[in-house]
């Protein structure tokens, strides 16, 4: 099925005009104008190398052209970008087990007992998505109750934030794990209450002890990711990510993708760590390849771990934990030694930030750096979920853009109060006080942690409300942004962030025709009807590349 979805992909992009001359018009267009606001329009015409030679408003007359597209009344707006994704992950999610719809652990065993009888031939379950405080459980579930699903392969499946994992007796088995094992510096093996016995769980770097024992994917297994991810994330109107811990084997893909002509999203990547990052790009950043559909920017850099499994960095102890102050992953020196790295050779720093301690850290080590390296670096802070109030204006004053991930507030509320308490939260999810200090924003989704969604994403920024509008009338509604801001994110503000400004994010002439057609006005439908649109056609390029049905 994979291998006709990739034909198709391509058929569809080459049935598309070359985009010699496409006018396309009888559309309600709205773009972020280089000031910021929304700019309104009626048509586009593109040029025959896919970029954008004219922008035309109520009244301009349409000049020939070879091909002509009717829009028929839809609503236009620039391709979505979203500026924290794991490209790979995504497809590969798209073919293994799902556990994200589970409310309940004994769901989730009855969906893991089916996924094992339908996919006999394969050797071990691999999968994603649990979370045990969805499930209402208090606790991480075990390897014995994964052994009541599946005894007989080796069964793991990492948690809905990537950040811990769950395996049942028999792969750690395989993995060499037992009541000797040390858990790694920055990580933690979840024990049996009262004996050393791993439980089945584990914590941030404590993941690498069982998944160093998983068979990696074979090339023609990441095309075919790399082919799903592209589908799924067209289909929700996404022309470009940031693609968040890109590895050789992952770049491989792309390569052979994008010389296939088979490359339709616009990747900005971001390499797993120094070596990877001088594996796939040597001395400096790549080149825009492939008419900017791929292009290595930088390093992804982990300080902390996740809330959900109490790995975040903080201040002060959890509340819900006392004498837990979480999984510091990389300590302040290392932290310098490899933003100096990356500075030496204008490599792009993205540090992944959740906790107080991790982002305090993360925008110090910016500031001692960043008098050493003057210039435009971008510095990114990956999530910056729980911020010290006190630490919040250092984002403006070192020019350190907060990538930002609205879904994330909606779905971790409850736990971020229980986790922190109601007195420390003034800094969680700080988008307005970001903007307000100066600083800037991008967007994006964590997928697969989250739906890649951008609607859904859209509205959380607007409302700070989840699909049922709760909590009513917003969680720290002091935090919300507008809707420009947040369309801005998810667009121009997204491409800025991976120094893509000028070449897409927008719909302006000299930019690449990067767009999507909607059925609904974003600037103009409440946050229920913005979570319902539906997308219509994605182009990139000047190509299609998604029709709905």
């Amino acid at each position: 099925m994979s291998f006709k979805f990739l034909a198709s992909t391509l058929a569809l992009a080459l049935a598309s005009p070359a985009a010699a001359d496409v006018l396309i018009d009888n559309v309600e267009g709205l773009t972020i104008g280089e000031d910021g606001k929304v700019k309104r329009f009626t048509a586009l015409v593109i040029d025959d190398d896919g970029t954008i030679a004219q922008v035309l408003t109520a009244g301009d007359e349409a000049p020939q052209t070879d091909y002509r597209e009717d829009g028929e009344g839809a609503v236009m707006i620039p391709g979505l970008i979203d500026a924290h994704a794991h490209v790979m992950g995504i497809g590969i999610g798209a073919l293994t087990l799902d556990l994200s719809d589970t409310n309940s652990l004994e769901e989730a065993l009855d969906k893991i007992r089916a996924f094992a009888a339908e996919n006999e031939a394969r050797p071990w379950i691999l999968g994603r998505g649990w979370n045990q405080e969805k499930w209402g459980l208090g606790r991480f579930p075990t390897a014995a109750e994964l052994d009541r699903a599946v005894a007989d392969r080796p069964v793991y499946l990492q948690r809905v934030d990537g950040h811990a994992g769950w395996a049942n007796t028999l792969a750690m088995e395989v993995a060499g794990i037992d009541a000797r094992s040390k858990s790694p510096a920055g990580g933690r093996i979840e024990r049996v209450a009262g004996s050393q016995v791993p439980s089945g769980v584990f914590v941030d770097a404590a993941e690498e002890l069982m998944t160093r024992a998983i068979p990696a994917p074979r090339p023609n297994e990441r095309d075919l990711a790399l082919a799903e991810a592209q589908k799924v994330l067209h289909r929700n109107g996404i022309t470009a990510a940031a693609d968040m811990g890109t590895t050789i084997e992952d770049w491989q893909a792309y390569r052979r993708a994008g010389d296939k002509g088979a490359l339709t999203l616009r990747i900005m990547a971001y390499a797993a760590g120094p070596d990877q990052m001088e594996l796939i790009a040597g001395a400096r950043p790549s080149p825009w390849l492939y008419d900017d559909k791929l292009r290595m920017n930088g390093i992804k850099i982990y300080l902390d771990g996740a809330l959900g499994s109490r790995g975040a960095w903080l201040k002060q102890d959890y509340a819900d934990d006392p004498g837990n102050t979480g999984l510091p992953l990389t300590g302040p020196a290392k932290l310098r030694n490899i933003l100096v790295r990356a500075a030496q050779g204008n490599f792009q720093p993205a540090i992944h930030a959740i906790g107080t301690a991790a982002n305090e850290d993360a925008l110090n080590a910016v500031a001692e750096i960043a008098e050493s390296f003057p210039g435009d670096r971008r510095w990114r802070i990956e999530h910056a979920q729980i911020v010290d109030p006190a630490d919040l204006p250092k984002f403006a004053q070192n020019g350190v853009i907060a990538s930002m991930q609205p879904v994330h507030q909606t779905s971790d509320r409850k736990m971020a109060e229980a986790r922190l308490g109601p007195d420390r939260l003034d800094g969680a999810y700080a988008w307005n006080s970001i903007l307000e200090l100066g600083g800037r924003l991008a967007f994006g989704s964590d997928a697969p942690v989250e739906s890649p969604d951008p609607f859904a994403g859209l509205a959380a920024a607007i409302t700070r409300t989840d699909a049922d509008g709760e909590p009513f009338g917003g969680w720290r509604p002091e935090e919300r942004v507008n809707r420009e801001q947040a369309l801005a994110g998810f667009t121009s503000e997204a491409a800025f962030a991976g120094f893509a400004e000028g070449r897409f994010g927008r719909l302006l002439p000299g930019e690449r025709a990067d767009f999507v057609l909607i059925d609904r006005d974003p600037m103009l439908a409440s946050p229920a009807e913005l979570r319902e649109t539906r997308v219509l056609e994605t182009w990139v390029g000047g190509r299609k590349v998604y029709e709905a049905d």
